[in-house]
């Protein structure tokens, strides 16, 4: 009943409520998750570190996975595939035909150099004309080409196109075509300045253009 009684209760009374309230503070910067008994007018005062956290983690989602949040699906469908391997295997095909031809138009051509250039000037017999030296060893590759052609056909004639095992060839007459292209690249130089020292006398330059000619 004292006055002073009653206001020191007062102040006990006053302290215990601001401890309450510093400790639901607390609780609410702290606490993870909202209690499945929260009443329907708390739900408009969500905590925002929630909503937060909610919001990172649906971002954080979309940026290790887009795909899961498209609407369309990643993978073409099954058709459009075998469309795709159609065409690249249509393409193959294609790529060794043109592969098989060049081998053929370089062989022409080293056949008419050999027939209609190399055997003339041999049989002429000219004088201070170094016919292998200009030419080199260019019957050994006309040689190996033919031989590599006979490989390809053999691995494409008859051959369904996924089976046709092109790499094989190449693996199997590596070595041939090293050792003969050494020589001939070896030798290309010192060819090459042959011919310019024989394109100044008159005469060889004729010998020249005759088989020049009978290219034509």
């Amino acid at each position: 009943d004292c006055p002073g009684k009653e206001s020191t209760g007062g102040r006990k009374r006053n302290l215990t409520l601001l401890r309450n309230k510093l400790y639901m503070g607390q609780r609410r910067r702290t606490e993870p998750v909202v209690e499945s008994t929260t009443t329907a007018g708390d739900h408009g005062n969500l905590r925002r570190s929630q909503s937060d956290r909610t919001e990172y983690s649906q971002k954080l989602q979309e940026k290790m996975a887009p795909q899961a949040v498209s609407s369309t699906p990643a993978t073409p469908p099954q058709e459009d595939e075998e469309e795709v391997s159609r065409r690249m295997m249509a393409r193959r095909v294609k790529i060794i035909a043109e592969l098989m031809q060049t081998e053929k138009d370089y062989i022409s051509d080293l056949d008419l150099c050999i027939k209609e250039v190399i055997q003339p000037l041999r049989n002429k017999q000219i004088a201070h004309f170094d016919v292998d030296g200009l030419f080199s060893n260019i019957e050994l590759v006309h040689q190996l080409s033919a031989k590599l052609l006979s490989l390809l056909e053999e691995a494409t004639t008859d051959v369904e196109a996924p089976m046709q095992i092109i790499g094989e060839v190449f693996l199997q007459i590596k070595g041939p075509l090293e050792d003969t292209y050494k020589i001939y690249c070896y030798h290309h130089d010192d060819a090459h300045t042959m011919l310019e020292y024989y394109e100044k006398d008159e005469e060889l330059k004729q010998h020249l253009r005759d088989c020049v000619q009978s290219l034509k």
